[in-house]
This record gives structure tokens, sequence and C-alpha cells, in this order.
């Protein structure tokens, strides 16, 4: 019997690299914006909005988010970093 994507071992699956892709993002821009460490799961948040940031501004502008792993965490990195620029000016403020 098959089951419905996105449920069982697929879903755990892709919950693990969701993650793993979150924590990498996350972890290169707090290398990149110094002074924001925010721990395993903060990165792992940060790299998870900072992906969803950039696909959505990709798609303002007009551009398909990448399809290649690199592209994708280059672009996801890039929404990190402005990412943690907000927080850091918000919390200055």
């Amino acid at each position: 019997m098959e089951q419905a994507v996105g449920t069982g071992m697929g879903l755990v699956i892709a919950i693990l690299i969701l993650a793993v892709f979150g924590a990498v993002v996350g972890w290169i821009a707090g290398l990149i914006v110094k002074g924001s460490g925010y721990g395993l799961l903060g990165d792992i948040a940060i790299g998870i909005a900072g992906a969803w940031i950039a696909g959505f501004a990709m798609r303002l502008l007009g551009s398909a988010p990448s399809e290649s792993i690199v592209g994708a965490i280059i672009a996801a990195v890039i929404g990190a970093v402005v990412l943690l620029l907000i927080i850091k000016a918000v919390r200055r403020a």
C-alpha cells in the first residue's frame, strides 16, 4: 500500500533535511554578521526564515529560486544575513 507524499518516513526525512539546511545557512550567516550567536535552534530558525525571505524576494524580483543546492544556499544565506541585520537594528533601537 502506498503512502501519500509528505507522510511517514518521507516526512521525517524532509524535516531532518530542512533542519540541517537551516542550521548550515544560519551558521554561515552568523559568521558573516559578527556578534550574532543564537545557538543550534536559533541558527535553524534563522536559516529557514532566511531561505523563505530569499525565495519571497526572488519571486518579487521576477526570478525563480535556484534549482541547484549551491544557489539555494547562497540565496538563503543572503536572506538570513538580511534577517540578522534587521534583528540587530531592532535590538539597538
